[in-house]
């Protein structure tokens, strides 16, 4: 693709409104555009970032045995208040009304809409457990949105739902979601803490929140530093396998703010392994039991009793994670951003020197576009009238991880080739493409 083709609108100075590192580079860059308070359009170079990591959710899903739905933004009143949340979730909420004058709200969360659709499908014990999950808009109306898409109100997001017949079952689907989740932050090369947090609205005594660590994070985090070493690259979806990985991150000190107990810290933390720093929530997962399944009558047939299911909700900001890639990524010194290859807009950016009377460095750069397709690597060339020096700058603010610049050191059949933050090396065209190939494996 040429980057004169590309619908990005690149702003040559930091907007004065933006006050941290992704909300500037996502208005700078193009990414997207403010609608209104809180709100956002997704531009095709942040909605192609979005929908990788869209993708990799997806995938971690299912490879914990998670089915995927879809279900609407818009809900009724009704379940909410047969939950007893409706009054208690707060402004938060956007109610609205429709020409039959029916109360409705557009959704914050679908614990209420997923225990209807449960109760009135599934009766017997035997087709338990249930994962169920979707990836949707949601909405909540914050008092004071800010931060770009890290505090906004219309945000994507992926919630999942589980369903199972007894708490020691339950706990089980648990554990299947605290693994899916750090194998998905990992596929995004993040560190992802696991942490124990407060349950708030959505209810519970059993919360992990997967904490990154930025320095312009929301969520101040005391941990044990030794919890980074844990391996979570062996375990398996067996119960036992499952339930020893939980306990290898548990033994460790790790909670959020709402947690926080100075006496504990000290008690189980050596001092030098103590950090007390800040960090973004990029997932929380919650085991709630019978909070919603009890007062929705939400009941399977076991042994001729009726149970009511237990079940547990995990969320992962879809949207937010741009942002939270961003924060823990850019190295704001250089004005140099990276993109894990694994959500890169693109793989590689060929950047010509471009005369007007000659087009040599052009038809070089289609040359290396065609090869590269060859080789499932996606790629844009800047066709762009610019000198090369803007061009380098500005793909260094985009951050795709990998350029080609062919200008006046080009020689021959050599590429001067580059890992973003790597020096320059020269090497022919079929090395460039097997070290993209080796990255993205």
């Amino acid at each position: 693709m040429y980057f004169s083709k590309l619908f990005v609108p690149i702003l040559k100075n930091n907007p004065s409104e933006a006050k941290i590192k992704s909300h500037k580079l996502m208005l700078r860059t193009g990414m997207i555009k403010q609608s209104s308070s809180g709100i956002y359009s997704w531009l095709p170079l942040g909605f192609k970032i979005m929908k990788k990591i869209e993708k990799i959710v997806r995938e971690e899903q299912n490879r914990v045995g998670a089915q995927e739905i879809l279900m609407p933004t818009i809900q009724s009143s009704e379940i909410w208040k047969e939950s007893g949340r409706y009054e208690d979730y707060g402004e938060e909420m956007l109610r609205i009304k429709d020409r039959q004058n029916r109360e409705m709200l557009y959704g914050p969360t679908n614990e209420e809409l997923i225990t209807d659709i449960f109760r009135t499908s599934i009766k017997s014990y035997k087709s338990l457990p249930q994962l169920l999950y979707h990836i949707q808009w949601k909405f909540r109306d914050e008092l004071r949105p800010r931060f770009g898409i890290m505090r906004c109100r219309e945000f994507y997001m992926k919630d999942a739902y589980s369903f199972d017949v007894n708490d020691d079952e339950a706990l089980l689907s648990y554990n299947k979601f605290f693994l899916s989740y750090l194998r998905t932050f990992k596929r995004m090369d993040l560190s992802a803490i696991p942490m124990a947090a407060d349950t708030g609205p959505i209810g519970g005594n059993l919360s992990h929140e997967f904490i990154i660590l930025a320095d312009t994070g929301e969520s101040k985090i005391y941990t044990d530093k030794r919890i980074f070493d844990v391996n979570s690259s062996e375990t398996t979806i067996e119960k036992d396998s499952l339930k020893s990985l939980r306990k290898d991150f548990e033994k460790y000190y790790a909670v959020t703010d709402e947690k926080f107990n100075q006496n504990e810290f000290e008690k189980h933390v050596p001092e030098e392994y103590r950090l007390k720093t800040k960090g973004i929530e990029v997932g929380h997962i919650f085991y709630f039991g019978d909070k919603y399944s009890k007062p929705m009558n939400a009941s399977v047939d076991f042994q001729g009793k009726k149970m009511f299911v237990k079940m547990g909700s995990y969320g992962v900001g879809v949207s937010r994670l741009v942002g939270a890639i961003i924060e823990a990524k850019y190295d704001d010194k250089n004005e140099l951003m990276k993109w894990p290859l694994s959500v890169s807009p693109f793989d590689c950016a060929i950047i010509p020197m471009i005369n007007k009377n000659e087009n040599s460095n052009l038809e070089k750069a289609n040359n290396i576009y065609k090869y590269f397709k060859d080789k499932n690597i996606d790629t844009i060339i800047d066709d762009s009238d610019e000198n090369i020096s803007t061009k380098i700058k500005n793909f260094n603010l985009i951050g795709i991880p990998f350029q080609i610049v062919i200008g006046k050191k080009t020689e021959g059949d050599l590429l001067e080739f580059n890992e973003i933050g790597e020096k320059t090396k020269k090497i022919k065209i079929a090395e460039a493409a097997q070290i993209i190939i080796n990255k993205k494996k």
